[in-house]
């Protein structure tokens, strides 16, 4: 057999050399990305919670309004998820079931619309020791032209709520709020569930003028020792689309507790049945469904997931959710 040239040798040297360095490196950028992939992922777990419905459709005693608000208190933090449709229904609620809303950091909005926006200014004003990080998704500020202009209400209103102390922290990813409890970001829409009206129109970054599909539409969620819960404002990336989220923040964790509004009023029978398997998949077994979920087919969801009225019900202003179950007013 012949031996290479001298030349050839240092040559295939050289390339050995580069090679065997190439693979060191490739192999310590993927150490480096799986110690950051695994640093950024939840794993704080809850002991002690409560979330108490502030604002929705159904009430006894108290003000409903289609809209959505829920105070979220967690081994002892808390913080307020959306802040209702009208300037004062949150802020008259805490009053009459006596819950005070000083001291509360975090304010944490669903997405854009008014429903979910529109009672931030009163309660800054009123209780101006609280709120002043307010917890966005991506995009919530993008316009939205209609006959009014191009600024949807929190738009029109970002300067007045800067001035008053709101600092609007934006988030592009899974981020957490306070410990244990985490922020999906924007959700992937793996599943052509388009929960919207699909009638808006955004002016995205490029100047383009597109369909409004609320790309910052985010929820919130948390592990416990029983299993994850979440809490959704309306839900327009999909009830299933953001429970296949989180379960690959979190794989192999039941969602066993969900709680908010979820967009599923409008929808067939055949999409309902669909959702509620997928449900069944994720381990849901107590479902609480409030603001645009639809009252039938919250009633659906509990038939075809064979469950009972006390794990799967409509919300109503009061209700609240906490490790041991469900706990409603008069309004079951």
């Amino acid at each position: 057999m012949h031996e290479p040239p001298e030349g050839s040798k240092v040559s295939l040297l050289i390339a050995s050399t580069f090679k065997t360095q190439l693979m060191r490196t490739f192999y310590i950028f993927y150490l480096l990305g799986a110690f950051f992939f695994l640093w950024a992922q939840p794993t704080q777990s809850v002991d002690n919670f409560k979330i108490t419905v502030l604002s929705t459709m159904l009430s006894d005693f108290y003000l409903g309004e289609w809209g959505f608000s829920a105070l979220v208190e967690v081994d002892g933090q808390r913080l307020l998820f959306d802040t209702g449709s009208r300037e004062n229904t949150v802020w008259q609620n805490a009053q009459q079931m006596d819950l005070d809303l000083n001291g509360i950091p975090h304010v944490y909005l669903s997405h854009n619309h008014a429903d979910h926006t529109r009672g931030l200014l009163t309660l800054k004003k009123t209780y101006p020791t609280s709120f002043g990080q307010a917890h966005v998704g991506e995009g919530i500020f993008y316009p939205r032209p209609n006959e009014q202009g191009e600024a949807h209400y929190l738009l029109q209103n970002k300067k007045r709520l800067e001035a008053l102390g709101v600092r609007f922290v934006n988030h592009n990813k899974v981020s957490e709020i306070i410990p244990g409890v985490y922020t999906t970001g924007p959700i992937p829409r793996v599943y052509d569930e388009k929960n919207w009206s699909r009638l808006g129109k955004l002016i995205a970054p490029n100047g383009d003028r597109i369909e409004d599909t609320i790309p910052e539409d985010q929820s919130l969620f948390f592990d416990t020792e029983k299993g994850i819960v979440l809490i959704s404002g309306c839900g327009h990336a999909g009830l299933v689309n953001t429970l296949t989220y989180i379960r690959s923040i979190l794989p192999g964790r039941p969602i066993y507790k969900i709680l908010g509004g979820f967009h599923l009023l409008k929808l067939s029978d055949e999409k309902l049945r669909w959702t509620a398997s997928k449900l069944k998949e994720f381990g849901v077994t107590y479902f609480v469904g409030a603001h645009c979920t639809g009252i039938n087919a919250t009633y659906s969801l509990r038939e075809y997931m064979d469950l009972t009225k006390d794990q799967v019900m409509v919300g109503s202003v009061g209700t609240y959710i906490d490790g041991e179950g469900i706990h409603p007013g008069y309004m079951e």
